[in-house]
């Protein structure tokens, strides 16, 4: 095969899933108003494979969020909503006894998806937020010491209420380091609340997303060229070099009894790439990774008590270092 043909195929395939993924903003639109941010970060979650922790008071479309994003790229979409008496089983599947075969069979349950939303996390017990452990990192589940492959692509996209902790099991910082994204979902403007009251007004459902005119613009083929062509995206040593001196001063920040993990460094490297490709570029400049600071590093730091007494918060932390660290030229 000709070099050049296979190069101008490539290219070819890369900007067409770079539309259909642009496309998504609009198509959530007839559903979602004003979440662009959040709309952008869960498919740069997508595109790195990763998963998504939503945090933002209750009303404020984070579960028809979801529900839009599976509707415009045609793929299936569970919900669990977690609650103190949830069982691991509850989640993952079991074993069921078939009497007509004397056999045990497995039973899915709700994480075999797409997009599983899971509805406040931190309203179950760690045992039960600890299942979905193995099907964030390994995309597996073992049941009875059988795994069993999750089905690609894989997201979960966990919400939490920022505001009413009783009766709560704040999330361990191992499991938050799971998520490759903090995407905080603000309350609307006036003008964007406006238009949502509008829209209902008209006879807007959000049960129905077919009526409200969400169609599929893109799909699981348009997700794999795309990461495969983030994968292309190049890093020179020098942004490397600033990912790394930005975690590594959050380790140090007086502000701060826990910094980012490698692993962290390893996210913001990741979703930076993501983020340069989204925007049109096959390299990333420090801008791209200024962009993903906040959203990949918040929820992968510690305040001390003291600062967090002063009014400090993780991203006037992270702020506060993005402003002082040397950006490479």
């Amino acid at each position: 095969m000709d070099p050049t043909t296979d190069n101008a195929g490539t290219t070819g395939d890369s900007d067409t899933a770079r539309a259909s993924l642009e496309a998504l903003r609009a198509e959530i639109a007839k559903a979602v108003v004003g979440q662009d941010p959040a709309v952008t970060g869960l498919v740069v979650a997508l595109l790195c494979r990763g998963h998504v922790l939503l945090e933002g008071v209750p009303g404020v479309a984070k579960t028809l969020l979801v529900r839009a994003l599976a509707s415009a790229l045609e793929l299936d979409t569970k919900r669990v909503q977690f609650t103190p008496d949830l069982m691991p089983s509850d989640v993952t599947g079991s074993l069921v006894y078939d009497t007509r075969t004397a056999e045990f069979s497995f039973q899915p349950g709700p994480v075999f998806t797409n997009l599983l939303l899971a509805d406040e996390i931190n309203r179950t017990p760690p045992k039960t937020q600890s299942s979905l452990l193995e099907a964030m990192e390994e995309r597996q589940v073992t049941v009875d010491g059988t795994p069993r492959l999750l089905p690609d692509p894989f997201l979960v996209a966990a919400t939490q209420n920022p505001v009413e902790y009783e009766g709560t099991y704040p999330l361990p910082e191992a499991q938050l380091d799971r998520f490759l994204l903090k995407l905080t979902i603000p309350l609307p403007t006036r003008q964007d609340e406006i238009d949502v009251l509008t829209r209902h007004a008209e006879g807007f459902n959000p049960r129905d997303l077919k009526a409200a005119g969400v169609r599929p613009v893109a799909g699981p083929a348009d997700l794999e060229a795309a990461r495969a062509a983030v994968a292309k995206t190049t890093v020179s040593p020098e942004i490397t070099a600033y990912v790394v001196d930005i975690c590594r001063a959050t380790r140090e920040s007086p502000s701060l009894t826990l910094g980012v993990s490698p692993r962290g460094a390893t996210a913001l490297l990741a979703t930076s790439r993501a983020w340069a490709w989204l925007t049109g570029r096959d390299y990333v400049i420090p801008d791209d990774v200024k962009a993903l600071a906040l959203p990949t590093l918040r929820h992968r730091v510690q305040l001390r008590p003291e600062a967090e007494m002063e009014g400090v918060t993780p991203d006037s932390v992270i702020n506060a270092i993005l402003a002082h660290v040397p950006v490479p030229r």
